[in-house]
């Protein structure tokens, strides 16, 4: 393969990028920023507990009285809401399984909690084969495990043998296991409501966006493993203009995708030369492209930091700033991302500083 024809290839692949769908993107992050969680589970199991704690505040009644929640409580987090439904059951003569089936059935993603002190029952399994037929995704928890130490690795392997998967253990009253072990779920599960979960959680927004970033980091790795020099730039660029609005979505920003073309050029200089490196490495057979691919990571990984960084700034760095980033974030970014092998890994919340 001829290098002196890449130029001309490049200059095909602009035709390839104006008939990319940007606004189609657009409209699918718009989505996935109005993504819905719904918690359903039975009577005192702690929803409104675990509510609470994912807001930061005291929003949904809680009570050590079954049924304190007596009809749906749903309380706008930006475009994102958390609903704390009513318990199952027939307390107070209140049809809560009715309201609650009703709820769910309109959500993105369902949380089933229950209540580890008293097991998995009869009604809990009914529930779970129910929200199955809803063709719903769902994460279920066993929640209050912090009150049974010694009895939990019982009770779980008994939830486990009845529901057929193992729950995620936590404690909504401590917070043990919500960040590090149930948000990556819920974001495995259905990773499509990063975003809205971002927006609407400020005290684990930097844990989801660098999780965005890694995940758009291997996607493109995976993209640019393709031989062809060139066939690859306009789904490189679609997937880091996605990335980029996905970032800007959960700060709270309205980006149009030409807005974040401009950013990404802003930061790398140009939205073609920068790819040259990567088109160039795949001249080289075998090994050109495993360089392409580990090249096509980093870029992205540097400018989903540098992209981090301006909006947590409210869009006050300077150029130049922003490109000091890129370039930090660049020479980080291997040992970084070598760290979390797999964009499904966990939910460490550290983020490297921009000063270095």
């Amino acid at each position: 393969m001829d290098i002196f024809n890449l130029p001309s290839r490049l200059g095909d692949v602009q035709v390839l990028l104006r008939s990319l769908d940007w606004h189609a993107m657009e409209q699918q992050v718009e989505r996935e920023a109005a993504s819905r969680l719904v918690i359903v589970g039975p009577v005192n199991s702690g929803k409104s507990t675990l509510f609470n704690r994912l807001h930061g505040h005291k929003l949904s009644a809680v009570s050590a009285v079954p049924g304190t929640t007596r009809g749906v409580v749903e309380h706008p987090l930006g475009p994102f809401s958390l609903v704390d439904t009513p318990g199952f059951g027939e307390v107070w003569g209140v049809d809560r399984a009715s309201i609650t089936k009703q709820t769910a059935g309109s959500a993105d993603l369902v949380l089933l909690l229950l209540d580890a002190m008293a097991g998995v029952r009869q009604s809990d399994l009914d529930l779970y084969d129910y929200l199955r037929e809803l063709d719903v995704p769902i994460v279920v928890a066993l929640n209050k495990v912090d009150l049974i130490p010694k009895e939990l690795p019982y009770v779980l392997e008994n939830a486990e043998r009845l529901l057929g998967i193992r729950p995620i253990p936590i404690s909504a009253q401590t917070g043990r296991g919500i960040v590090d072990e149930l948000l990556p779920a819920i974001l495995s599960v259905e990773p499509a409501v990063a975003v809205s979960m971002a927006k609407a959680l400020p005290d684990v927004r930097d844990a989801i966006v660098n999780r965005i970033i890694r995940r758009a980091s291997w996607v493109n790795a995976l993209i640019a493993f393709q031989p062809v020099p060139g066939l690859d730039i306009p789904l490189l660029l679609a997937s880091e203009t996605r990335m980029v609005l996905r970032i800007a979505a959960a700060y709270g920003h309205s980006m149009s995708t030409s807005h974040a073309r401009e950013l990404l050029a802003t930061v790398a200089g140009g939205l073609l030369s920068r790819y040259l490196g990567i088109q160039l490495a795949k001249l080289v057979p075998g090994l050109g492209w495993f360089v392409s691919s580990f090249l096509s990571a980093i870029a992205t990984y540097g400018m989903g930091q540098a992209a981090r960084y301006y909006f947590e700034e409210g869009d006050r760095l300077k150029r130049s700033n922003l490109r000091d980033v890129y370039r930090q974030m660049k020479r980080l970014a291997p040992q970084l991302l070598l760290r979390h092998l797999s964009p499904e890994n966990d939910m460490d919340s550290g983020t490297p500083s921009a000063s270095g």
